[in-house]
């Protein structure tokens, strides 16, 4: 039935909110006297790519599993794509691509033979597993590799194959585990810009990772862990915070007129390098153009944190 499309009542048939990508109620987890996970909550939408971030011990890794049907909760439930994890656990799982931190691989087997193993666990045919894993092999840099074994490869090359293997379903969520650990420069860049584009596609992608930097240009929500449970919720969509950022210039002495002038309090080094608080990008853009125009020979214009990493090393909750 379309959304326009009247009821057999007669009366206008109404659309109901988004169903959540992931959605987690209360979810607890322990090991003996280790509480793992304690009671997490928290949305996940479609189409977004939302940061899970902690220390270690925080309960990500069990969370993920939690999220991908391979632990029960001892309490609370979890929703993937609007099925119940634990009442409909295959459907779940079904729409989940499962990325843990290590990929474990059939070393004997080529990529080619290991990824179409997959497709064909997930009831993929054979004539069209073929044309899908070549085309995931290419997205993953790893064509060249298609008849090779997997003993081959390096770990940043399996971690790419780990991802292919991920994929390989058009799964609607992702859960990826650490997927840049071991990654070159090049190949951290090129992830970024595929979680971007599976997003943009209506994926549900949930990272999480300890490289901040990395997370800090994808991420649209972000999702805070300490001791098994939610600490923090934060989107890039809320009002800017204050942060610091690093100026110097070829002339400090100008610099520090100019901000004077601005009203824009500063800390100084015996360097002549300052720090600024701004609310963000858009307020670095503007006090750049106006140095610019007032003559202020900058040359560094840098943050000294990004937003994750300070949140990050709040959770001092950690450190007993």
């Amino acid at each position: 039935m379309s959304e326009n499309q009247p009821v057999p009542d007669g009366s206008p048939a109404v659309a109901g909110p988004p169903v959540p990508g992931i959605e987690a109620i209360g979810l607890k987890r322990a090991f003996g006297e280790v509480r793992a996970v304690d009671g997490i909550t928290f949305t996940a939408p479609a189409g977004a790519v939302t940061a899970l971030i902690g220390p270690n011990g925080s309960g990500k890794t069990t969370l993920l599993l939690l999220l991908a049907g391979l632990l029960r909760p001892d309490a609370g439930r979890a929703n993937i794509a609007g099925r119940d994890v634990g009442a409909a656990n295959l459907e779940a799982r079904a729409r989940v691509g499962w990325m843990p931190d290590v990929f474990g691989t059939w070393d004997a087997l080529t990529c080619t033979e290991i990824l179409c193993t997959f497709a064909h666990a997930y009831g993929i045919s054979r004539s069209d597993s073929g044309a899908r894993v070549a085309e995931l092999l290419q997205t993953v840099h790893l064509a060249e590799f298609a008849a090779s074994p997997a003993r081959v490869l390096s770990r940043g090359q399996k971690q790419r194959l780990g991802l292919a293997r991920a994929l390989v379903h058009d799964p609607e969520v992702l859960l990826l585990d650490e997927p840049a650990s071991g990654l070159d420069p090049r190949s951290r860049i090129e992830l970024r810009d595929l979680l971007r584009s599976l997003a943009a596609s209506g994926k549900t992608v949930l990272v999480s990772s300890h490289i901040l930097s990395e997370l800090e240009e994808v991420y649209d929500h972000a999702v805070f862990l300490s001791r098994g449970r939610t600490v923090d919720d934060v989107t890039t969509d809320t009002e800017p915070v204050q942060r610091g950022w690093r100026l110097d210039a070829l002339d400090p002495v100008a610099l520090r007129t100019f901000l004077d002038h601005a009203g824009i309090p500063w800390d100084g080094q015996a360097s002549g390098e300052v720090t600024v608080a701004l609310g963000g990008y858009d307020s670095a853009r503007e006090l750049i153009r106006a140095a610019v125009a007032a003559d202020v020979p900058l040359h560094t214009v840098t943050p000294v944190s990004g937003r994750l990493e300070e949140t990050y090393l709040s959770l001092n909750e950690e450190r007993v």
